[in-house]
């Protein structure tokens, strides 16, 4: 149990270009000062990143000290005319998992979201962190109320506190959460916490930024596309422009009804003698938005056909997509993502474990089910296992951590061989696509049209070592009919789909 303090300056990137020496000389006092503040408190700084610093402590009356010391001394200092040095901080207590001296886990990624929606000299605290305080703050300290929260993780709402006292500032907009009415947007809280993907979100936070305009995340189902894509969306939320926006595709059964979708979600409405898409484009115009189609793939053309349609009319709109296979459209970007780092075949250890994408997602999962888990000596090695044999998929992982509540993870893990009967159980709040491994598999097969499946059926079958001639109406290739899916499943899925020997 550790007290983390985030702290960064509110809008340092336009102040090194607004002058990058006097910036130099402002930012070298400014990391003096923080790094002082947070040592002589008894802290330890983890990382910085330019003027952004990530510190722990083992006391949380000790971290709160810390970030006041920070925000007053820096309130004090002469600054250079034209660049005003605003400190925000944030506080949060949780278990973290540590690593060669940096730590990793929720925890983290919770005080990292609510530093962002931060003022400069500012200071929030979580209610986790606040009950630790409650009877340890300093003299003439007080923690002002602010109400629950959604922060751009998607997850559930958090109750936030200002700190107030001499020497800090006062009369602070609203936070920057998703529940300001400044961010324009529909975008759906989420019932489990964000893992990992950091290299992925920097990647798609500078392919937007940098002006691509259509990016479609590509990639097999249970990968994370979607979840990703709204993580993206919400972070792109800063009160400019006109809003982000999510259209969901997956529902719909008819191709034409794509464009009546995202007309619905922008607030457009159809005019009598026109083709909805004409209407969209003419509402869309000039307006500075970003618009999230989830799950295109069976869609694809009508998808494409939007798509194409806003870029060439609507200059300032822009798209991310998520689907099984790009778009194939001019202009498109196509992110193609992988599956969670997995351990290496040499790692056991809980500790350095711990830190492994896949690892964090499985054992964050698995506390929904039993309560206290946490990776250690005992459950070490079957976590790797599990984590490697279903190649770090994230549908596969949860699915596994679902079955928790009745087997350990060692039974879990020597079980996989039979992965569509073990890996059920899905939440039935979830698309019945994500609810089962042999549903996600299902969805895939059914957008093949009727010539792709024979080829499939045949090239599975050849997969397994045995050849059947295409059926004029293939049936459905499952496990029970005798036929492979290798082709359409992840590496590690395909010993559980072996054709069974006829009965004679």
């Amino acid at each position: 149990m550790v007290t983390l303090v985030f702290t960064d300056v509110e809008g340092s990137i336009p102040l090194w270009e607004a002058d990058r020496e006097a910036m130099a000389e402002a930012s070298a006092r400014h990391n003096r000062i923080v790094r002082e503040q947070i040592e002589v408190a008894g802290g330890s700084v983890v990382t910085t990143v330019g003027e952004a610093f990530r510190a722990v402590f083992a006391d949380p009356s000790a971290a709160l000290a810390s970030a006041v010391a920070i925000q007053r001394a820096a309130r004090a200092q002469a600054w250079p005319p034209g660049l005003p040095i605003r400190v925000r901080a944030a506080l949060h207590s949780g278990t973290c998992e540590e690593r060669d001296g940096d730590y990793f886990g929720p925890v983290v990624n919770r005080v990292a979201e609510l530093l962002a929606v931060g003022h400069g000299g500012q200071i929030l605290v979580t209610g986790a962190a606040r009950e630790l305080l409650a009877d340890q703050l300093p003299t003439g300290i007080g923690l002002r109320d602010l109400g629950e929260h959604r922060l751009k993780d998607l997850g559930g709402a958090e109750r936030v506190f200002q700190v107030t006292g001499p020497g800090l500032a006062e009369g602070f907009g609203p936070l920057r959460s998703l529940d300001d009415p400044a961010l324009r947007h529909n975008l759906p809280s989420q019932p489990t916490g964000f893992v990992g993907r950091a290299a992925e979100l920097a990647e798609l936070r500078s392919l937007i930024a940098g002006g691509s305009r259509l990016v479609t995340i590509a990639g097999p189902g249970g990968i994370g596309k979607s979840r990703l894509a709204l993580h993206v969306a919400a972070e792109a939320l800063d009160g400019a422009g006109d809003g982000v926006w999510l259209a969901e595709l997956a529902p719909l059964a008819d191709p034409e009804l794509v464009a009546r979708t995202v007309a619905a979600v922008l607030g457009v409405r159809e005019e009598p003698g026109r083709f909805m898409l004409d209407t969209l484009l003419d509402a869309i115009g000039d307006r500075y938005l970003l618009v999230v189609l989830d799950n295109a793939e069976h869609v694809l053309d009508a998808s494409a056909k939007l798509a194409g349609a806003v870029l060439r009319s609507c200059p300032r709109a822009y798209l991310l997509v998520t689907s099984r296979e790009p778009l194939g459209v001019s202009g498109e970007h196509v992110f193609r993502l992988g599956s969670l780092a997995i351990p290496p075949a040499d790692l056991a250890a809980p500790g350095p474990l711990a830190a492994v994408e896949s690892v964090q997602l499985f054992a964050q999962r698995a506390a929904m089910y039993r309560q206290g888990f946490a990776v250690d000596e005992a459950n070490a090695v079957a976590v790797a296992a599990v984590c490697v044999r279903l190649d770090g998929i994230p549908l596969a992982l949860e699915l596994a951590a679902a079955r928790l509540g009745s087997l350990s993870v060692s039974e879990i893990s020597s079980r996989l061989d039979q992965r569509f009967r073990l890996l059920t159980g899905g939440s039935r709040t979830a698309p019945a696509r994500h609810q089962t491994l042999r549903a996600l598999i299902d969805w895939s097969y059914d957008l093949l049209n009727p010539a792709e499946r024979i080829v499939a059926d045949s090239r599975s079958s050849r997969a397994a070592g045995i050849w059947r001639p295409p059926r004029r109406s293939p049936r459905r290739a499952t496990p029970e009919n005798g036929r492979s899916l290798t082709c359409w499943l992840p590496w590690s899925a395909r010993a559980s789909c072996r054709p069974r020997r006829p009965a004679a």
